[in-house]
């Protein structure tokens, strides 16, 4: 019997959904942070619950080739990454494994070895960075599966430039005595501090603030600008609300303009605080020149680009199909998804606010048969109701862009009656982390299955 704060020798011999270890006590299933499949470690037992039991490494006895040291000294504490301890290679074949193995189990398909695209550069990606700020004061990440900020000086995950401007304004915070935000008490004033770099390196700060104004202002603005000679703007967003939402609704901006332009796929993208942009850009681009080559088109093509956000997906292609129709149920994103086309020059192309079910009776009302579908849904998949709309629409070959691998293999066993998986490769669109984005293709059965 299993028990808390025990040390087991454990063989590992995978890994699980979240990159732990994956090995065997007595036939109960043990998930053990830092373990890497082949090693033989000592594990000491944390929780204990019904069907399984989560350990972490306590010693490992007989390493595996592929780990190496961590090079970062935050790992295991802050709750950003959960690769570091294995190399690259590893990191890929456990990402490609899980795709694979989700789809095989949850949706019923054989997908077959999944090629895994990996980066070019896995550190320095993120092009967008929201750090919360704690009393202390702290300015840095949550330590994982809590809400206690990690003062963190520079994260290899964001670029260069980011560390001094978060220096910089805790510096400031110290100087001019500015309290940091208590979520527990809902008292102080700086809640998040957000970068966003564009690919040219110029970068737009926001603060977050619990108020509508924060002490020397201008000593901020002084502050980051002369750390930063790529600062384009500094804006302040309101957000007094007792909520985890990061974002309120009311900015202003404190100095200079209040976005940033950027590009993706050759085409021109204009980035304020809130816009949606991958924020892993090189990799964004593999994702959409692999959706692309999916999609299959010849020119001929109606497109539908469903949860189609601000539109990257769909006007990627558009230069590829006859029309694109995007549907968006968040208004903003559709105003922005209109927007991006227009800037573009993007003639064939055309946005509608709702949901798949609302879309799919427009279209039938207006005698449009989508001949291809894309979708890139949240994390939580298709909506029964998505599912069965696109389904209804039967377009000749579906595409899915997915960001978990256990919903995209629920909506492929659900799709599967009459979409057979003839494709499935994954993006590492999320270096070290144990995230992984995945497209597949799903083409129309000649004769659907009862």
């Amino acid at each position: 019997m299993l028990a808390e704060q025990q040390v087991h020798t454990v063989a590992v011999q995978g890994y699980a959904s979240e990159g732990q270890g994956v090995a065997r006590i007595d036939g109960q299933v043990v998930f053990v942070k830092g373990a890497l499949a082949g090693e033989t470690c000592r594990a000491r037992i944390e929780h204990v619950g019904h069907r399984a039991a989560w350990a972490h490494v306590e010693e490992v006895l007989t390493p595996s080739p592929r780990r190496v040291k961590p090079n970062c000294p935050y790992y295991g504490l802050c709750g950003g990454c959960q690769t570091r301890h294995m190399d690259y290679a590893e990191e890929l074949a456990f990402k490609a494994g899980k795709v694979r193995d989700a789809l095989a189990r949850v949706g019923g398909a054989d997908p077959g070895p999944v090629p895994i695209h990996g980066a070019a550069q896995p550190d320095r990606y993120r092009n967008k960075v929201q750090f919360p700020a704690a009393p202390g004061p702290a300015i840095g990440y949550f330590q994982e599966r809590t809400h206690r900020v990690i003062d963190v000086d520079d994260c290899r995950l964001t670029p260069a430039v980011c560390a001094p401007l978060r220096a910089a304004v805790l510096d400031w915070m110290r100087r001019h005595r500015v309290p940091a935000y208590d979520e527990i008490t809902h008292t102080g004033l700086l809640r998040h501090l957000y970068l966003r770099v564009n690919s040219q390196g110029e970068i737009l700060v926001c603060l977050v603030a619990n108020g509508r104004s924060l002490p020397q202002e201008d000593a901020l603005v002084a502050a980051l600008r002369a750390v930063s000679p790529k600062l384009i703007g500094i804006s302040l967003n309101e957000n007094t609300a007792r909520t985890n939402v990061i974002l309120g609704d009311t900015y202003r901006t404190l100095w200079g303009r209040d976005y940033l332009m950027d590009t993706l796929g050759g085409l021109s993208f204009r980035l304020s605080v809130p816009s949606f942009f991958q924020v892993n850009r090189p990799q964004a681009e593999a994702l959409y020149a692999l959706a692309a080559d999916c999609a299959g088109l010849t020119g001929a093509e109606t497109l539908l680009d469903l949860y189609c956000g601000t539109g990257t997906i769909g006007l990627t292609l558009a230069r590829r199909a006859k029309e694109v129709i995007g549907v968006e149920a968040v208004a903003p994103s559709v105003e922005d998804a209109r927007e991006n086309a227009a800037r573009n020059g993007v003639a064939n192309a055309r946005y509608l606010r709702g949901d798949a079910g609302q879309a799919a009776a427009q279209l039938a009302a207006e005698g449009v048969r989508p001949d291809v579908i894309v979708v890139d849904p949240p994390r939580k998949g298709l909506s029964p109701a998505a599912a069965e709309a696109v389904a209804a629409m039967a377009p000749a070959r579906i595409v899915y862009v997915s960001c978990d691998p256990a919903t995209l293999a629920r909506d492929v066993k659900a799709l599967s009656p009459a979409y057979a998986l003839t494709r499935a490769e994954a993006v590492d669109m999320f270096p070290r982390t144990h995230h992984v984005e995945t497209v597949c293709q799903l083409d129309r059965r000649e004769s659907p299955l009862l």
